[in-house]
């Protein structure tokens, strides 16, 4: 399948974690001029080293960075992949300063990288793509969410909008929701039989994602291949949504 992304510039955030950098190096190959986006600079430089992409390090969480670091990039698409987990907490017990702080990294900084990274899209006036790594936990309920869950809820209903107004400018916006990705970062907690053992028994599939299973996705409804797709929010799940 031809994507039509060799040579357009695409930027990832949230470059240097599980699913952005697998994102990266999928982009490369398809050969994307790919910008890669994180705080941490040893580890952009690191990925950088390896595939050969450019780096762009700010904080998702400062207008003023986004702004300054995306003015005077051209860019064909975007993927919102910068996130943070937060806690584990019921809405009784949760801290409202990490609820707080999962809505700014989550929601609020995938709505400044796309108001700005939009703005210098219409401007080249060659249209593009925009994909923002959403979650399954926006579409069902997940015991002790309640913050992460929030903020990619919010983030579902900006890529419903922003495919509504930024279509005209021939600019595609969608989703995906991938299950839990077993890092290590999610082996903590998903990995105790007792929670994620009935996730993965009503799974159809009855396995975990990979980075890998999020990336190709990603970069599937960046390319030309996804030309008439929009405005959808896509479930990479195993079909767990669907029974």
């Amino acid at each position: 399948m031809e994507t039509g992304l060799k040579g357009r510039s695409i930027l990832v955030t949230g470059a240097t974690g599980g699913i952005g950098a697998a994102t990266v190096r999928l982009l490369i190959k398809e050969g994307a001029n790919v910008i890669a986006s994180g705080r941490d600079e040893a580890k952009l430089s690191d990925l950088a080293s390896e595939v050969g992409c450019e780096t762009l390090p700010f904080d998702l969480t400062s207008e003023d960075e986004v702004k300054s670091a995306l003015a005077d990039v051209a860019l064909y698409g975007v993927v919102n992949c910068g996130g943070w987990g937060g806690e584990i907490a019921t809405p009784m017990e949760t801290d409202t300063a990490v609820f707080d702080k999962v809505i700014d990294i989550n929601a609020r900084g995938t709505l400044l990288v796309t108001k700005y990274a939009a703005q210098s899209m219409i401007a080249a006036g060659h249209g593009g793509a925009i994909v923002n790594v959403s979650s399954q936990a926006s579409l069902v309920g997940l015991a002790g969410h309640i913050s992460y869950a929030s903020s990619k809820g919010a983030v579902d209903a900006m890529t419903r909008v922003s495919a509504l107004e930024l279509g005209k400018h021939n600019i595609r916006v969608n989703a995906v929701n991938p299950t839990v990705v077993m890092t290590p970062m999610s082996e903590w907690y998903w990995g105790r039989k007792e929670i994620g053992g009935p996730l993965l028994e009503a799974m159809p599939l009855h396995r975990w994602a990979t980075e890998e299973d999020c990336a190709a996705p990603i970069v599937f409804l960046l390319s030309d291949a996804a030309s008439m797709i929009s405005g959808v929010c896509l479930p990479i799940d195993g079909g767990f949504t669907a029974v």
